[in-house]
């Protein structure tokens, strides 16, 4: 559960006055409901529950890499308050405990439900792993498209990487098989 809340009537408030100052009519039959669903929005986004996380299960020592892959996540960018999305893979070396499987995207969307930066979002996927496995041994990998360079500026498409390696994963052959497993992994349709 986030402890940040939003003072949604400030925030109404603020959108009426962005509209307005945009050269709108916030009165007008379309704008009319746009400041409460601009609120309700950054409510749910900033307020987002991911509910339990930590749980983790005793594993016979197995020395295995697990990586988990295709989790979509939607974030905004700090710096332009624009949407960006990030495909995220989370990978470690299972030792003494698993980490149960739905926790990795209740991870991921926990950290994307903020203004941050891809770079700090895998930043802080792999260090919130870490910490409830007891390992270093963690990798986090996410590609991903920011509406900032796509829609406005030099309006480019595009696809950004950015990975953290811990532990293990900072030997070649670790490494290796992490990306060979993140690039295999097909898209999971329904």
């Amino acid at each position: 559960m986030t402890d940040k809340k939003i003072d949604h009537a400030k925030v109404k408030s603020l959108v009426r006055d962005l509209l307005e100052a945009l050269g709108e009519d916030p009165d007008r039959e379309g704008l009319k409901e746009t400041p409460r669903r601009i609120a309700n929005f950054w409510k749910e986004f900033v307020e987002y529950d991911a509910g339990k996380i930590d749980t983790t299960f005793s594993a016979v020592k197995h020395n295995q890499m697990v990586c988990v892959t295709g989790m979509r996540v939607w974030s905004m960018c700090e710096h332009h308050m624009l949407p960006f999305w990030c495909d995220v893979a989370i990978a470690y070396i299972a030792d003494d405990k698993v980490l149960g499987l739905s926790k990795f995207a209740r991870i991921a969307h926990k950290h994307a439900h903020k203004l941050t930066l891809q770079e700090q979002l895998v930043a802080d996927i792999a260090h919130e792993v870490r910490d409830i496995l007891g390992t270093e041994d963690v990798a986090v990998l996410a590609k991903g498209e920011h509406l900032c360079m796509t829609m406005r500026g030099i309006r480019t498409p595009h696809l950004m990487i950015s990975s953290a390696l811990n532990g293990q994963f900072h030997k070649p052959e670790q490494r290796q098989e992490f990306l060979q497993l993140v690039e295999a992994a097909k898209p999971v349709s329904l």
